[in-house]
């Protein structure tokens, strides 16, 4: 599932925004709208911004999952929580509680390309 496309999508038709509409805000192609919203392709934090900009939302809302539990929390986060341990998610969500939205954007895209493409930083 890509939450970041799919949310680009819901946010681009409630303002009722064609695809090249979206693009000329962005300064991309309408074909790179399209692959971000199938989730062919993944934007980068700067891409990331331009859309929240154009959209008018913040960008943590882009990225952000529907909860879709009844105790309202996200069924990956209590997985995670029980896999890293109360104490180390709780250390992590204060730390990451400090950071703007950029700061928090940049530790994504920094934690993406050492999973995604570890040669890069050789």
């Amino acid at each position: 599932m890509n939450t970041i496309g799919q949310n680009i999508k819901k946010y681009r038709e409630q303002r009722k925004m064609s695809q090249q509409e979206l693009a000329l805000k962005v300064r991309v192609g309408t074909a790179t709208i399209q692959k971000y919203e199938s989730g062919e392709q993944i934007p980068d934090t700067q891409t990331i911004l331009k859309l929240s900009t154009a959209l008018d939302v913040p960008a943590s809302e882009l990225m952000e999952q529907e909860v879709s539990n009844s105790s309202g929390i996200d069924p990956e986060i209590e997985y995670l929580i029980k896999e890293i341990g109360v104490k180390r998610a709780k250390l992590i969500l204060r730390k990451a509680k400090e950071f703007s939205e950029e700061d928090f954007l940049r530790v994504m895209q920094m934690l993406y390309e050492i999973k995604y493409h570890p040669s890069a930083k050789e």
